[in-house]
């Protein structure tokens, strides 16, 4: 049996959660979680502590149709009616701009009340206060993550809660978008270092574009930078009289190697190693 996720009780995902239930032929262990304590999302009804008879919806309040989808998504609309979850919107709204065709529906019991039909109608298990954090393949599965409780496996997860949101989770689908562009990193020469190594990053960091435009002319705005002043950057002249290395104790034994007792680049640092290898045999 395929174990589905819909993340968000919104009108997205209960809706995705009633149509994947009609449509599936085969069994289907059917979840929804949110992260708040209700369902709703954006189409929210508050009940007064006193009354709950007494209702505001927080979010949407009445619900637009215009002619293209009073054709397109006429059986929602029906079936809404029918059961008495929709209905007419007679009452004037002040500052209400009405166009030619549309109709506008008001939900009795609370706008929430459309949410709440069709998570009945899906029979899912639905879980609240059940934040979402991260999303990792495991095995040809979804291992689905949250603030608390263990990590549960899925066939297939559907994400329905706003896109910040879907930006902000962790783990094997973060950063999958195409839309983000290269890196780009800019060296600049051992005298430039030298002569601004006391200067601030900022005023660096503003010289080191100037340049860039005059060699890429155009570039786009970067989305996030990062100025790395190396004040140990490079060895121009590497310490005198101890070629890779240079013991400073011999009981207990002390040695120093890298590139400052050789040459700035990959060899210099396998030199360094080799000779601190071979001082280091004698005292192991």
């Amino acid at each position: 049996m395929a174990r589905v996720l819909i993340v968000g009780a919104g009108l997205t995902g209960s809706l995705c959660a009633a149509l994947l239930r009609k449509e599936t032929a085969h069994p289907l262990h059917l979840a929804v979680w949110d992260k708040a304590g209700d369902s709703g999302g954006r189409m929210t009804t508050a009940r007064s502590p006193h009354n709950p008879q007494s209702t505001a919806d927080l979010g949407a309040q009445y619900i637009t149709c215009t002619p293209h989808y009073a054709k397109k998504h006429q059986s929602f609309y029906d079936e809404l009616l029918a059961h008495g979850i929709l209905k007419p919107l007679t009452s004037p709204i002040e500052g209400m701009v009405m166009k030619e065709g549309d109709y506008n529906f008001v939900a009795p019991q609370g706008v929430s009340s459309i949410i709440k039909h069709y998570l009945k109608e899906s029979g899912a298990n639905i879980c609240f206060r059940q934040c979402v954090t991260q999303i990792n393949l495991r095995n040809d599965k979804w291992e689905v993550s949250k603030e608390t409780g263990s990590p549960e496996q899925f066939d297939i997860v559907v994400l329905t809660m706003p896109v910040p949101q879907i930006l902000q989770l962790q783990g094997d689908i973060a950063n999958e978008s195409s839309e983000i562009g290269p890196s780009l990193v800019i060296h600049t020469t051992v005298p430039f270092g030298v002569t601004h190594l006391e200067h601030s990053i900022e005023d660096v960091q503003e010289l080191i574009f100037q340049q860039l435009e005059t060699i890429l002319p155009g570039l786009p705005q970067p989305v996030a930078t990062k100025c790395q002043k190396w004040r140990y950057s490079q060895v121009t002249h590497a310490a005198a009289n101890c070629p890779g290395q240079m013991t400073l104790h011999r009981k207990p034994f002390l040695v120093c190697g890298g590139d400052g007792f050789t040459h700035s680049n990959f060899d210099g640092c396998i030199a360094s190693a080799l000779c601190v290898l071979e001082a280091l045999k004698n005292h192991i």
